[in-house]
């Protein structure tokens, strides 16, 4: 296991937690309403699209986060995932570096951007950006005795990295390199 110095402090990994926990329980909340208030929906019409509400929470040099959630649509080619609503956010505000990323749905395990997150990310990102897989039921319990897995910590998060995430990637300053005429 390598180790791995953080680039951001304990109370900006908690404000991006916490950032993404809200907007990711807004998502949730959104879809308990739609299955909820539709009468096709009790008669198995209608399945709503948002199976995974998602929340994402960037974490800007300067300190300001940036949230974004998961708007889905019915020619599914429209959805964006909540990683990509905040990146557009910031980017059209004329925010585009970012030192740290937090990610929650609200399944009980930690859920990886999908695999055009992962580009866009890269984009924007450093390859060492802390990204934070937060578990919809955070914060987890340890049992007594019991260990954290390896390369989750305190509350069931997974830490990684772009890197990790997006090995071998394809970046921006690839479009610089020289090529046969």
């Amino acid at each position: 296991m390598s180790v791995r110095a953080w680039t951001i402090s304990i109370e900006d990994r908690e404000r991006l937690i916490k950032a993404a926990l809200k907007v990711g329980l807004r998502q949730f909340a959104f879809l308990i309403t739609i299955a909820s208030t539709s009468a096709c929906s009790e008669e198995g019409l209608v399945q709503p699209l948002l199976q995974i509400p998602v929340g994402a929470a960037l974490l800007a040099p300067d300190g300001t986060i940036i949230k974004g959630a998961n708007i889905e649509n019915a020619s599914y080619g429209g959805t964006i995932c909540a990683e990509r609503t905040a990146i557009v956010k910031a980017a059209s505000e004329g925010i585009r570096s970012f030192v740290g990323l937090a990610v929650v749905t609200n399944v009980s395990s930690a859920i990886s951007p999908c695999g055009i997150c992962r580009q866009v990310i890269r984009e924007f990102c450093a390859l060492d950006m802390p990204i934070l897989l937060v578990p919809g039921d955070y914060p987890q319990e340890l049992e007594p005795g019991q260990g954290s897995k390896p390369g989750y910590t305190e509350g069931g998060v997974k830490e990684t990295t772009l890197g990790e995430l997006l090995p071998d990637s394809f970046g921006p300053e690839h479009l610089e390199l020289p090529r046969k005429s």
